[in-house]
């Protein structure tokens, strides 16, 4: 069988100390040091999910049909600050 190549979504968030990488496409996440780490840890996670064959698989008919972020009013006590690019500043 010839292997298909596909992009699939990632989200990528600094908490705390740590870049955390989820792929909601197949419910996926996973933590690394550096975006740079978290990034090749998600592109192994991925490779190592979709090639496991005790592992169920969703349906990969994915239409990205747009990327929207969410504004929300959050408490002032929260002391949520993001730059300019949409970076969260911790």
């Amino acid at each position: 069988m010839e292997n298909a190549e596909i992009s699939l979504p990632i989200i990528i968030m600094k908490e705390g100390k740590w870049f955390v990488a989820s792929c909601p496409a197949l419910d996926i996440a996973t933590q690394g040091e550096t975006e740079q780490e978290v990034k090749e840890n998600m592109a192994d996670l991925i490779n190592d999910y979709l090639n496991d064959e005790d592992t169920q698989k969703p349906e990969l008919e994915i239409e990205l049909t747009s990327l929207s972020f969410i504004r929300a009013k959050v408490p002032k006590e929260r002391n949520i600050k993001w730059e300019s690019s949409g970076r969260l500043i911790q």
